[in-house]
Formats: structure tokens, C-alpha cells, sequence
């Protein structure tokens, strides 16, 4: 659908009337997208702010029979929160919990609602002692009203089940504009006082009722029968053994009937004990045989992963992320709790025993500490992002699909179903990815498609087909959690008899006779080759300068990379990682890592406006609030690197334009700071006079933030040349930050390694050209990064320790592939972190000698932490003996010149709140530990102490020499 000057008109009305919609070039591509292999372009996205508003659109869309699709974090993997209409995005303001009622353990909330925040504020509210059950991989950024929608489950669906055992009652809003709330016994209006709506109310319960009549026993037959039988509409709970519970057959429906506004929800007991029971297996299969025997301790959770996963999360994050498994080629994960932890300790051993016994279990592990249950839990959790690009055995990496992901069977069929579908993957010469919550029979397998060729499509098509008739051989349902959206309605006639189907048709139509709401989803279906994303892609030669290596060792295309971003969603959390600052500084899609990914995807295929391509200003835009911060290349559980992708698009987006004086000002300053350095005490007094403002107008720079003291060439000379050995076995690398602004952190950097008994090499000679890879002037900076490989690449092996993290990060990663030479690569290799150097000196044998603090408020910059891993700072802190460590875990803000731009600012400062801020609020007398030049900057600014000494590096805190 496009936006017609009739349709144009129809948006404009809305805006008119109140409703925040938007219909631009770069909204729509946000959001022709979600978590699945589909896309299709929307007419509009509107965020509605209320009832009301919402109101106003469905009545506006009923009367102009234009589609209308409901949507929370945009997490489907089934392709039922995208749709050719209007677009509404419950996620940005109707995301409020209006009330917890501990001692009716409901609470009631609005359809935005992220359930982690759901079940965090329960827990706060009661005290730990009652929480809300479902948790989805996604339940970070998956709302309510979408896991209403597809009825999803999660890890302990063993103990708690689906999302539909946990709902009490839905505030509905019909497709003819009626406000009813379903319940456990029928409809009813939502206002006691609206006859129209109590009307419409009694018509549709009276119509359910002469529908469950009508098809009593094919409901009873074909219905229920399993304990995740999602796909199709959840009509056996209309059954009269089943309490004819409206509101539970509504779950499930992904929005094909009605718009969830409200609902409230079932709350549990969280159990006083929980113990983790990790057992390794050498089959997926043997690990499924095993499922029965555990069900009969009533785990909370089993959930089984295969070798692929642990293999491509091993080559992502390092081996420390899968270490804690025990040996094997196929695990599953145990959860076993309760109110006694003897009773807990005790059916843990009991069951290790029968595991034993039964022979197929190779190792079983306990893990009590919550800390390590959470690390390990991630493996499993984080395996749908993970499994796209699978790491092969050979060390190859594959791309693999959605589609086919979450098909169930009962757990006692379970094994061989896994064994026949293996045999039907290798008919098919296919590869999938097994894991999956086993306790409930249900699998995620992800499938090594092709979407990009015809035959590709042709060979997923007569794939699905197959899988659909061998699910249904073994008793099982196409969906055990996602829904079937547009990957599997077409395929429901396999499992459903003529008669069902019927009956779907009909429960579709009392609600929505006119089909207005998610059209072509459960009935009335399109194929699930129908609108897929990577169809119809143009093989455009995309020139980069990156080189973008790919995990196989080749170069990649620009279109490839950017096709990285698969809509899991990870970028929209607002806990766990640092990715994504700006999205949690806005709330708004446009600022995600994904969101800017999809603006992307659309340039490369010609879509509308963005058909511009490296011309785009509706690209620029969705880049612009981009910290360039690296988080999402290892936070991102498919590699989305954006700020590489950001540097490539400005370097082309600015050929032949003005750019913006910052990226003047700014880009180019390690050319001003050797000007500086001639002139710091001049340069400073001029800076500290009311002429400042105006020269921070004429450089593009915001006046709110105070501007560091330039450092001269002698009080550079003065910190290094006592140091320095030409011939010493580790080089140490002065960057552009430190020599103009930070000279004293060279000296004791200097120190701490000639202490260990290394003598450095200092470098002040060559430089990372960051600044200007940030601001995309990347024939500038390859200039310098081949000068600077040329004068590393010295046939040593000494170690390159670098003072500033960011300019570390540069030379470890965008140096190899800005210049994709041996020199380049070999130099990369070399490259440290300090924190990096100070933990091999400690490992060595090394033991600072300083007075170190007993406590220290750490910012990890954001480059260390994605290049160098989470961990660098607090390990190499925790090596040299400071006991308390406090992690600010999250961007500064500053990011560069990102914070130093006038328009820039408040979103700096709004950064700064998600983690660095309160940590320096929560113990104001810790001393504060910014090894960016950045973050030193921030620290400052937050601190509201303008002297250099307001944050430390780690060679200042480490330094021999007294202070």
C-alpha cells in the first residue's frame, strides 16, 4: 500500500486530530520490518498516547478500509507485527503499569509494557515475594500486548506455561470502535454505561457461544491437545469444561480480531531456592530422550541447546563465555526450586543419579551462584540473535533463517521427532540449529534458507511444506510460541481439518467482519513465500572503504553487512549491555541500532526517498543521533556494527557537500593539537576569555560543556623523555588525546611498565586517524593509518599498548580494514589496551607498589568494552588488588565529538543518566576511573569539577611514583 493523495489526506487528518503518526520515507522502513524474513511497507506508524487515540485510528481505518496492525517491541519471528496499513506502536507511550494488586496478585497494565519491567516492578512492589512468569528470550523488550498476541511462553514455561494462563481479563477495542473487556466468562462493555458497546458485547458472546455449539467436538478433537498447541486461534478455551473463558481464546489471536488496550495479568510466588543443573550430552536427540525422566521432578525449566550454539557463541564473545559448560555436544539446562534449598539440593542429586543411570548423560553440573546462572543462561537465551550466523565446525560461517522455529510436539514425543526431522534437514541438504524449551516439546530451529534466489525460495517453500506434515505425524503444532503470522498460516490446512479452519474463519469474522486488523494472518492467508525481505534485492556494486571482512576470511558487500541486523531487538532493551545509548535516551525506533539497520536495508534495495542511496538525507537522519559507540558489534548478538556503517555512509553522504564544522573542528584535531601544542598557554587564556563563545559557535560546539586545558610540547617532553628506550621491548603509543590534553597519563603509563621490568618504546609519531573515521572522512584516515602501519610493522613481536582506549579499538579493528594489507593486519594483532598490558604484567608476576583505593567508580569506555571485552577494566582493577569495584556500565555520552556538538548535547547528557551519573551519585568519594578521554570529559562535567584531577586513568592509579 502506498500513501495515495487520498490516503496522504487520511494521515493528515489523524495528525490533525491529535495522533502522533508518521508517514515519512524513513519511518515506513523502519518499520516494514520485525523480527522474521518478511517486510512489508506500512502506510504510516502511529503512537498513540491513550484509549482515545487509539480509538481515533481504528474508527479513522474502519471508515477508509485501510489495514490496521498492532505492535509492541517488533520482536515476531512469524511476520505478524508488520502489515500494509497503519502501524500501531504500543511500545513508545502506552507502556504504563497502572496498578499491582499483591494480595489479588494481578496487575493491570497498558499493552507497552516490557515484561522485564513488568516483572522487576512486581518484585520491588511485593518484596521479592511474587513476580510476573512469562520470560520469552526477548522479555526485555517484548511487550505484554505482543506476547498477548502470540501467546508467548518462555523458559519456565514448564511451571508456568503460556501467556494465556497468566491473563485475567483484556480491555478490547473491536475494529467497529466498541470498548469491551473479555474475561474468564464472556464479554462485557468496558464502561458499565456504554450501551452501544454492552450491545455489541452480548452479540459476540451470544455468537462464541452458538460457534463452541457448532463445533463442539472437532474443538475437543483437534484443540488442546498439547501443552504449547499455539497455532491456529485458542479456541478450546470456549469449551464448557474450560469455563468458557473469552478472554484466554483471545490470546494468541496476534491482532486479528481485536486491539488489546489493557489487561491485567496473573502474578506468582518467586520460590525462596533455585539451583541450575547444566548436563551435557554427545546428541541433541540422547538429551531429548532424557526430558520425561526430568519432568517428573517438576523442574521450572528445561531448555536443551546443541553444539552449533556454543560454537558461534565461543567465536562471538570468547571462550569465557561458554567456559561453565561441562564437556559434551549437546546441554540442557535444568531449573529446580522451591521454598526449601534441602528439598532442592536433595531431588538434584536424586535426579544426577537417574540421568546416570539412564546412560545418556555425560556430565552433570550444579551452579547455585545466581551471578554464573545468569552467564550461563545467556548462552541459551541469547541463541536466536546467535544462530543466524552459525560457526561451523570447519570455522565457515552460514547464514540461517526464521520460518520454521518454534514447531512442537509433546515432550514424550520429542526425540523422535528431532531424529526424523534431522533426516529431513539432510533430504533437503539443510542445516538447523536446535534449541528450544525441551520440557515443553517445543523447538527453535533456525534453517539455513536461502531467500535470495527463486530456487532458494522454492527449496524453503517445499521445505516447510514437509516439516508441516512431519510435525503433524508426530502429534505436534506448527507453532509452539510465535504464532503463525505470515511464515506458517498458509501451511495451518496440514494440521486442521476443513471444519477447524471453518471455525477459525468464522471467530475471525464475529470480531471482524470487515477484515481491517492484521489482514492475512491465520485465515484468508498469504503464502509464506509471499513478501519476503531479501527478495528482489538489486546487485549493486556498493563501493566501501572498509574492507568489511566477513567471518570467513573474505571481504563482504556493504548490503550484506547491513543485512546483519535480523529485527531481534536486542538494541531496545534498557538493561543488560551498553547498545543502545541513543535508543535509551529517546525511546524512539529511529534511535536504535535495528531501526538505523532498516533505514539501511531499504537504501541498498532502492526503496522510495531512500532510493538516494549514499545520497540519502533520510539515512543521514537515521544516523545521526549515533553515538558511534561500537556497542552493538559485540552487544548485538548478529555483529551489527554501526558505527563502521555510520563512517562508510558519511564519507560517501559528504563527497561533494559542506559538512558540518564539527566534523572540521573537531574530525581534524590531531591537526590542531600539533598547532596547540606550540601555543597551549595562548590557546588557553584565549578559550578561558569571553571569546570562547564565539569560537565555539564557529566550530560547531556546544558552550554548556567546559572545554579541556591544551597541553604544550613541553609538558609532553617533560612526562616521556626519561622514559623512553628506541629500542625497548613493548611499545607505548601516545594518541593524539593524550599528548594534546592528557600528557600526565604518558608519564605514568611510562612507569607502571617500566616497574614491571619492561622498558618502552614511546610513540608519538603516528596516529589512529579515529576522528576522522567517526565523522566519515575515511581517504583522510586510511592516509594516516597506512603511515601508521608502516611505522609499527617493525618484524617485532612487542606488544603496542595504547593509553586511550578508543584509539586502541581504531588500530585493533578499523586499521585491518581500512588498509587491508599483511603490515595492517599484523600491526592489529599487536595491539593492547593499557588495562590490557597491566593484567598480563600482573599475570607475569609484576605487583604495583602504589597506594591503590580501597574503592573505585570505573567507567569502561565503550570501545574497550566492545573491541577488548566487558571484563578488561575489572580484571586488570581486580588483579591489582582494589576490592570494590564499581562498574558504570554504559556510555558516557560524550562518544568523541558526538558530545561536544551543540545539537547534540542534551542527548549526551541524557546518556549519561542510564549509568555513569548514578554510579558517580551512589558513592561521591570513590575515586573515578576514565581511561577515554571522553568519559575523563563527562566525569567532569557530572562531577561539576572543572581540574583534571576529577577522574583518574588506571596508570595514574597505578603509578610508582608517589602522588
Amino acid at each position: 500500500m502506498t500513501v495515495s493523495a487520498d490516503h496522504r489526506e487520511f494521515v493528515d487528518a489523524l495528525s490533525l486530530g491529535g495522533v502522533e503518526i508518521d508517514s515519512t520515507e524513513r519511518r515506513i522502513a523502519e518499520y516494514s520490518y520485525d523480527a522474521s524474513n518478511y517486510r512489508v511497507r506500512p502506510l504510516a506508524v502511529a503512537f498513540p498516547r491513550n484509549v482515545d487515540e487509539v480509538s481515533r485510528v481504528v474508527s479513522a481505518c474502519r471508515r477508509e478500509g485501510v489495514p490496521l496492525i498492532a505492535r509492541g517491541g517488533g520482536t515476531s519471528m512469524a511476520g505478524n507485527a508488520i502489515g500494509p496499513g497503519i502501524v500501531l506502536d504500543f511500545s513508545r507511550h502506552m507502556n504504563r503499569i497502572r496498578s499491582i494488586d499483591d494480595a489479588g496478585r494481578t496487575a493491570d497494565v497498558e499493552p507497552g509494557v516490557v515484561l522485564s519491567d513488568l516483572s522487576a516492578a512486581v518484585e520491588r512492589h511485593t518484596g521479592g515475594a511474587l513476580t510476573f512468569a512469562p520470560d520469552p528470550s526477548s522479555k526485555n523488550r517484548a511487550t505484554v500486548g505482543g506476547s498477548i498476541g502470540n501467546d508467548a511462553c518462555g523458559n519456565h514455561s514448564v511451571r508456568y506455561g503460556r501467556t494465556s494462563d497468566h491473563v485475567v481479563s483484556l480491555d478490547l477495542l473491536l475494529a467497529d470502535g466498541a470498548r469491551v473487556t473479555a474475561t474468564s466468562t464472556g464479554l462485557q462493555a468496558t464502561d458499565a454505561d456504554d450501551a452501544p458497546a454492552a450491545l455489541r458485547a452480548a452479540e459476540l458472546t451470544a455468537g462464541l457461544r452458538a460457534l463452541t455449539a457448532e463445533y463442539l467436538a472437532p474443538f475437543r478433537l483437534e484443540l488442546g491437545r498439547i501443552p504449547r498447541q499455539v497455532s491456529g486461534f485458542h479456541l478450546a478455551n470456549l469449551l464448557p469444561e474450560n469455563g468458557f473463558n473469552v478472554a484466554r481464546a483471545m490470546v494468541g489471536s496476534e491482532g486479528t480480531c481485536a486491539v488489546v488496550v489493557g489487561a491485567r495479568m496473573r502474578l506468582v510466588e518467586v520460590p525462596s531456592s533455585a539451583l541450575l543443573l547444566i548436563v551435557a550430552y554427545d546428541d541433541i536427540v540422547d538429551a531429548a530422550r532424557d526430558v520425561m525422566t526430568i519432568l517428573k521432578y517438576s523442574p521450572a525449566a528445561i531448555e536443551g541447546i546443541d553444539e552449533q550454539i556454543v560454537a558461534t557463541m565461543k567465536a562471538r564473545r570468547g571462550p569465557d563465555s561458554v567456559a561453565d559448560l561441562p564437556p559434551g555436544h549437546a546441554w540442557l539446562y535444568i531449573d529446580l526450586d522451591g521454598d526449601d534449598e534441602a528439598v532442592v539440593a536433595a531431588s538434584a542429586k536424586q535426579l544426577k543419579a537417574d540421568l546416570y543411570d539412564a546412560g545418556r548423560a555425560l556430565d552433570c553440573r550444579e551452579v547455585r551462584d545466581p551471578v554464573e546462572r545468569t552467564k550461563l543462561w545467556r548462552v541459551r537465551e541469547d541463541g536466536a540473535g546467535l544462530s543466524s550466523r552459525l560457526q561451523l565446525a570447519d570455522g565457515h560461517t552460514v547464514t540461517s533463517w526464521p520460518g520454521w522455529e518454534d514447531s512442537a510436539v509433546a515432550p514424550e514425543n520429542l526425540a523422535d521427532y528431532l531424529a526424523d526431522f534431522r533426516m529431513l534437514l539432510d533430504e533437503f541438504g539443510l542445516i538447523g540449529v536446535m534449541y528450544g524449551h525441551f520440557g515443553a516439546g517445543c523447538m527453535h530451529i533456525r534453517i539455513t534458507f536461502d531467500p535470495r534466489t527463486s530456487d532458494g525460495r522454492a527449496v524453503m517453500a517445499e521445505f516447510l511444506t514437509a516439516a508441516a506434515q512431519l510435525v503433524v505425524r508426530h502429534g505436534g503444532t506448527l507453532s509452539g510460541e510465535h504464532g503463525d503470522g505470515r511464515a506458517r498460516s498458509q501451511l495451518l490446512p496440514q494440521m486442521y481439518s476443513a471444519t477447524i479452519m471453518q471455525a477459525f474463519a468464522t471467530f475471525k469474522r464475529l470480531f471482524d467482519p470487515a477484515n481491517t486488523l492484521n489482514p492475512g494472518v491465520i485465515v484468508n492467508a498469504d503464502s509464506v513465500t509471499d513478501n519476503l525481505a531479501l527478495d528482489g534485492i538489486p546487485a549493486l556494486p556498493w563501493q566501501t572503504s572498509f574492507a568489511l571482512h566477513d567471518a570467513n576470511g573474505g571481504s563482504g558487500s556493504f548490503a550484506d553487512e547491513v543485512h546483519r541486523c535480523i529485527g531481534v531487538g536486542r538494541c531496545r532493551s534498557h538493561s543488560s549491555g551498553v547498545m543502545c545509548p541513543s535508543y535509551r535516551a529517546t525511546g524512539d525506533e529511529k534511535d536504535s541500532t535495528r531501526g538505523r539497520a532498516r533505514v539501511l536495508q531499504d537504501m541498498v534495495r532502492g526503496s522510495r526517498s531512500v532510493d538516494q542511496g549514499w545520497a540519502s538525507t533520510d539515512v543521514r537522519d537515521a544516523l545521526d543521533l549515533c553515538l558511534s559507540c561500537k556497542a552493538c558489534s559485540s552487544d548485538c548478538p548478529t555483529g551489527v556494527d554501526m558505527a563502521t556503517y555510520k563512517a562508510e555512509f558519511f564519507d560517501h553522504y559528504y563527497q561533494g557537500r559542506l559538512r558540518p564544522v564539527a566534523h572540521y573542528s573537531l574530525g581534524w584535531l590531531p591537526r590542531w593539537l600539533t598547532l596547540t601544542s606550540r601555543t597551549a598557554p595562548v590557546v588557553n587564556a584565549v578559550l578561558a576569555s569571553p571569546v570562547r563563545y564565539l569560537a565555539l559557535r564557529l566550530g560547531g560546539l556546544t558552550s554548556e560543556r567546559p572545554l579541556p586545558q591544551f597541553a604544550s610540547r613541553r609538558e609532553l617532553r617533560r612526562e616521556i623523555v626519561p622514559h623512553h628506550v628506541p629500542s625497548g621491548d613493548v611499545v607505548l603509543l601516545v594518541d593524539s588525546f593524550t599528548k594534546g590534553f592528557r600528557p600526565e597519563v604518558a608519564g605514568a603509563a611510562a612507569r607502571v611498565i617500566e616497574q614491571a621490568g619492561h622498558t618502552p618504546d614511546i610513540r608519538t609519531d603516528v596516529c589512529c586517524g579515529l576522528t576522522w573515521i567517526s565523522t566519515g572522512q575515511l581517504r583522510r584516515a586510511r592516509k594516516r593509518l597506512a603511515r601508521t602501519a608502516e611505522a609499527l610493522d617493525d618484524g617485532s613481536d612487542r606488544a603496542i599498548v595504547v593509553t586511550e582506549p578508543s584509539c586502541a579499538a581504531a588500530l585493533r579493528t578499523d586499521l585491518p580494514e581500512l588498509v587491508d594489507t599483511a603490515a595492517a593486519r599484523r600491526v592489529a594483532l599487536r595491539v593492547r589496551s593499557f588495562a590490557e598490558q597491566v593484567t598480563a604484567q600482573i599475570e607475569g608476576g609484576w605487583r604495583p607498589t602504589a597506594m591503590l583505593p580501597r574503592a573505585v567508580t570505573v567507567q569502561t569506555h565503550c570501545h574497550e568494552y566492545a573491541v577488548f571485552g566487558p571484563a578488561t577494566q575489572r580484571r586488570a582493577l581486580a588483579a591489582a588488588g582494589i576490592p570494590e569495584i564499581r562498574e558504570a556500565t554504559g556510555c558516557c555520552g560524550v562518544a568523541g565529538n558526538f558530545g561536544f556538538e551543540r545539537q547534540h548535547f542534551d542527548v549526551s547528557m541524557a546518556v549519561a543518566e542510564q549509568a555513569l551519573a548514578p554510579a558517580l551519585r551512589a558513592d561521591p568519594d570513590a575515586v573515578v576511573l576514565t581511561d577515554g578521554f571522553s568519559c575523563h570529559m563527562q566525569a567532569r562535567q557530572l562531577t561539576g569539577d572543572p581540574a583534571p584531577s576529577a577522574s583518574s586513568h588506571l596508570a595514574q592509579i597505578l603509578d610508582p611514583r608517589p602522588r
